[in-house]
């Protein structure tokens, strides 16, 4: 059963899939556990060998997921991110790509020996930083803007432009028996590019406006753009291989700054397919390195890898970007990160095969070459980010602020109250007269609608740890959670009870506020009648149980801080875990007046003799100052 095809590809997906998995719970880089899971499953335990078990399916396998990758990053290329690193973008395309190629030619040539042919090839792909690795590793960084939209930009850009590198001098090396000229190689490279940019250009004009008007339904937009995509891909990589890398990338991009309605929806969609398909394509890479192409790494390579790190990369980006408005911090930053990934291997793993067919000397070297510069640029880069960008002073560390959409009085009481605890709390809403109490309390506010996309210009999702959804509006908290879930994590959303939830009306899409499940309408109600907020400390004596117990009538739980600072909200199907040192956040109702009144005068009664005791105690002390004078 082993044996059978339908088994390996379930376990290719199995296995990418898990290493993704455990990447995110480990904290790890997730390609990196998928090259050692594919090795593992490939050449030491030789349950998956993809010449053995794809055969000439492999490299079509290959092509295809990469061209879906390539579209899907296309689609994240909006031009506003560019307001901020659009001139550094320039920068790194225009004068970086040139030299990085020259460099990692040099580089490939001195260093690991290999032939300038193949060098110059190496060097073109090399340009190519790994957009794959790229996102991954920015999500976990709370970076400036501008450098996290430079290193997206360029990475996803620079792709399609390594290929056609690669293509010029693969297409120079075998164009005609190698007696063409650069300028005949170099036109035909210039026309076939030319004609894959237009088809792309074309096809996403095509379908930003076919979808919009209702010629595809709704049930058929993801399959029918997959489709094209694939299509336009091959059309293109028919006129000239690898042309078909810019057509799914420039489609990608016209879809991203043209309006169509299903965009969002479209995106997530590529989203889930792009992560299947890394973790497919990766896990075949990396499974046909067997014993034979392991044992081409030669020594010599080693100073290859060291180059390539401290001298290629960072001369590239300090050149590029100099006399540039961007602060030398964040050049350095971005000098130093260039991990490559999955698109960098699949193309040298298909020029490699096409320049043995050839029989070019040192053709075969390219594979585990490839494979060193992935690993490496993960481990270093992957592994050191976040270091960097501390000592560099650009981490803006773990967003720990409170977002809370819907200004009231109950929320800006909260507010409040969370803000004399030391957070951060940002109150969003569209309505200039709601805000107008929570800036009296000098709360930061934000006027707008956060479904709109501007709002990204104006604000960092990042540098908040939770959002309470907690508007007038019960559809309106809906879906703030159900947009805003797939980038922020569902864990981190609430949103208050919906007055008609048991009617069949509004469901909610994220956790519901409160076990009580009251509505915004009866926290105005009790916050109009003097409910407030208290906060007690749990500890080994005085236990979460007794805290429960001890409750006033109608008082409980909204929220638990915990001793890292970490704030979850109780909701009505799910409690947090709370434990000895934590603070519970609760919602009472005001004490009564006789009992108030009481507490009253014994405070003042033990400040009277707290008062009298300090006294007596400054006089004795003055009397013995005297006597020993």
């Amino acid at each position: 059963m082993i044996d059978s095809l339908l088994v390996k590809l379930a376990l290719i997906g199995i296995i990418g899939i898990g290493a993704q998995w455990i990447a995110w719970r480990t904290g790890r880089p997730a390609i990196a556990l998928m090259l050692i899971a594919g090795v593992i499953a490939g050449p030491v335990l030789g349950i998956i060998v993809p010449e053995r078990d794809l055969g000439e399916l492999q490299e079509p396998i290959i092509k295809l997921a990469v061209a879906v990758i390539l579209f899907e990053g296309g689609l994240s290329l909006n031009f506003r991110d560019l307001r901020h690193a659009g001139a550094a973008v320039a920068r790194l395309v225009l004068i970086g790509v040139p030299l990085g190629w020259l460099l990692g030619a040099w580089a490939a040539h001195y260093g690991a020996g290999l032939s300038w042919e193949v060098s110059m090839l190496f060097g073109g792909i090399l340009v190519v930083t790994g957009p794959t690795v790229i996102g991954p590793m920015l999500r976990t960084l709370r970076l400036p803007a501008r450098v996290g939209d430079t290193l997206r930009w360029e990475g996803i850009v620079n792709d399609p432009i390594g290929a056609l590198l690669a293509v010029f001098i693969y297409g120079y090396i075998t164009y005609e028996g190698a007696d063409a000229g650069i300028a005949q190689v170099g036109m035909d490279v210039i026309v076939a590019t030319v004609a894959a940019g237009a088809i792309g250009v074309a096809l996403g004009y095509a379908v930003t406006w076919l979808f919009p008007r209702g010629y595809v339904p709704e049930f058929l937009k993801s399959p029918v753009l997959l489709i094209v995509v694939i299509a336009g891909f091959v059309v293109a990589d028919i006129i000239k291989h690898e042309t078909g890398l810019i057509t799914v990338t420039l489609m990608g991009v016209v879809m991203a700054n043209r309006p169509i309605h299903s965009t969002h929806l479209l995106r997530r969609f590529k989203e889930d397919l792009t992560v299947l398909l890394i973790s497919g394509v990766f896990v075949i890479l990396s499974a046909t390195l067997d014993w034979e192409t392991l044992s081409a790494f030669r020594a010599r390579f080693l100073i290859f890898l060291v180059l390539l790190l401290f001298v290629v990369r960072p001369v590239t980006v300090l050149v590029s970007l100099l006399f540039s408005k961007m602060p030398w911090r964040e050049r350095l930053f971005i000098a130093w990160i260039a991990p490559r990934g999955i698109v960098a291997v699949a193309i040298t793993g298909l020029f490699a095969f096409r320049l043995s067919e050839y029989g070019i000397p040192d053709a075969e070297a390219l594979v585990p070459l490839s494979f060193a510069v992935v690993i490496v640029t993960i481990l270093a880069h992957g592994f050191s980010a976040r270091f960097v960008a501390e000592q560099l002073g650009i981490e803006r560390g773990k967003g720990e602020d409170i977002l809370i959409v819907g200004a009231n009085d109950w929320t800006t009481a909260f507010g409040v109250y969370l803000k004399g605890l030391g957070y951060g709390v940002t109150i969003a809403d569209s309505s200039s007269f709601a805000l107008r109490n929570p800036r009296r309390q000098d709360l930061d506010v934000y006027r707008g609608d956060l479904l709109d996309e501007v709002t990204e210009d104006h604000l960092d999702l990042g540098e908040f740890q939770q959002l309470l959804a907690a508007s007038d509006n019960d559809a309106y908290n809906s879906l703030i959670c159900a947009d805003l879930g797939p980038e922020m994590g569902f864990e981190r959303l609430t949103q208050t009870a919906a007055a008609d939830t048991r009617k069949g009306g509004v469901k909610p899409r994220g956790r519901v506020l409160l076990e009580s499940e009251r509505t915004v309408d009866e926290l105005q109600r009790l916050i109009a009648e003097g409910w407030e907020f208290s906060r007690t400390r749990i500890t080994e004596k005085f236990t979460f149980s007794d805290f429960t117990a001890n409750l006033d009538e109608g008082g409980e739980a909204v929220a638990v801080q915990h001793e890292d600072g970490e704030i979850e909200f109780f909701s009505a199907r799910q409690k947090p875990f709370v434990e000895e040192g934590d603070q519970v956040i609760s919602f009472i109702p005001p004490e009564p007046e006789a009992e108030k009144a009481a507490r009253n005068v014994v405070r003042a009664v033990e400040a009277k003799a707290a008062k009298a005791n300090a006294d007596a105690k400054a006089q004795a002390d003055a009397e013995k100052n005297a006597n020993s004078e």
